[in-house]
């Protein structure tokens, strides 16, 4: 502890005349410096770093993980094995059960936007297979986290109602044991997976070349030719995918969309996104699980993805929605398809937010390499504008102002001499 205190300090003597400016990114900086100090240089427990300005005093104050639950913790229980159904449906103040291992951001970003109450996880939160910060998300947002046995899934799936004591679950019928999960058991996994990154790394390369190797054939031809009546050559597209921050990205580009007016494309629930934010979907393409029932009504033209033989299991959603879709065979997953959609369709431009584009995306979502996905940015990686973390570049709606007339005058005298 007196090491990570020694090394917190001298970040702050180093940092703080830089902070004398009050500049944002000086302050992101530093409290970027100190996070990261806390999380891999120390073991905090619970306790976590908040940083204050005063002046050109830099305050650092050790807070205690979320606020203090009142135990006992009642509420409604909603339950699925897929946490991306589960948040199709949940209510706020509902406590969450899910079968999740790892937990990735985007299913932890959902459960916050979705205000539940608790979350119940009979899956392993944080594995330490890859090096993920969705479990410290939940907790830096105050959800309680408990883990208990994956056996007791189906008797807390059964359950309308449960109460959280400081002993476990009370189901009325049965008391489940369970423990929280806690900053120390997230650090823990976090330093583990870190450790083993090398390894992960050299098994997901290997995996990726081979499957690699073995697609390559249904890639080098350009997609069979949909009948579609929404136009795509020589216009522009616009992807968006359920990504890690795809909803801040999508936002970030409103500028371009009224400038370009681009083919709006959804890889099943980024339509959602796109609807979220008053934008109309032209093409649904994905599936079809992770979409909600309102995008797929909402008149767009709906592509489901089918394997290459042409079995297309997202069809029978649309049956009974009494929908018709186009079907399009093609390897790889479903944002592979619609990047291809656009690249074969003739598209001028191809901008894309929340692609999945590296090792720790693909083991969030079981995948243990990225050869379609590789080869696929081979082949359209001329027109393709890859917009992720645009949002970060311009945080809160920043933008580019122009230079007075006086400044921009100066800044041309100085280019010449």
């Amino acid at each position: 502890m007196k090491d990570a205190w020694g090394t917190l300090k001298e970040i702050l003597k180093e940092a703080s005349p830089l902070c004398s400016k009050q500049t944002s990114s000086a302050r992101r900086m530093l409290r970027r410096q100190v996070l990261v100090t806390c999380e891999e240089s120390a073991d905090y427990g619970e306790a976590y770093p908040s940083i204050y300005f005063v002046g050109k005093r830099v305050i650092v104050i050790m807070k205690w993980n979320g606020t203090p639950e009142r135990w006992p913790m009642k509420g409604k229980v909603e339950a699925d094995r897929s946490t991306k159904q589960l948040l199709q449906r949940i209510r706020p103040g509902s406590i969450a059960v899910i079968a999740h291992d790892d937990l990735d951001e985007l299913a932890v970003r959902g459960l916050i936007a979705a205000k539940v109450k608790a979350v119940i996880n009979t899956g392993k939160t944080t594995t330490g297979t890859f090096a993920s910060r969705a479990g410290l998300l939940l907790l830096d947002a105050g959800l309680p986290l408990l883990e208990t046995a994956p056996e007791f899934f189906e008797l807390l799936s059964g359950t309308p109602e449960l109460v959280i004591t400081e002993n476990g679950i009370d189901l009325g019928h049965a008391f489940l044991p369970c423990k929280r999960f806690t900053r120390q058991m997230w650090l823990e996994a976090y330093r583990a997976a870190r450790k083993a990154e090398p390894v992960r790394l050299r098994e997901f390369i290997d995996n990726t070349l081979r499957y690699a190797n073995q697609e390559k054939d249904w890639l080098i031809d350009p997609l069979t030719c949909l009948s579609l009546r929404t136009k795509l050559k020589g216009k522009h597209a616009l992807i968006v995918v359920r990504g890690n921050g795809y909803k801040e990205d999508l936002a970030a580009l409103h500028a371009y969309i009224q400038r370009e007016d681009p083919v709006l494309i959804g890889v099943d629930g980024g339509a959602d996104a796109l609807l979220e934010l008053g934008y109309a979907p032209r093409l649904i393409i994905g599936d079809m699980d992770s979409v909600t029932d309102r995008a797929l009504c909402s008149g767009a033209e709906l592509i489901v993805h089918s394997y290459i033989d042409g079995t297309a299991p997202g069809l029978e959603r649309l049956h009974r929605l009494h929908l018709s879709g186009v079907l399009l065979p093609s390897g790889g997953t479903s944002e592979d398809a619609a990047l291809l959609l656009a690249y074969d369709g003739g598209c001028e431009q191809i901008v894309a937010v929340g692609l999945h584009s590296h090792m720790q995306d693909f083991l969030e979502k079981g995948r243990k390499g990225m050869g379609s996905t590789w080869l696929v940015r081979m082949k359209v990686g001329s027109k393709l504008i890859d917009a992720r973390g645009i949002s970060r570049l311009y945080p809160n709606g920043e933008t580019m102002k122009p230079l007075r007339i006086g400044r921009a005058w100066q800044s041309f005298v100085r280019s010449w001499f």
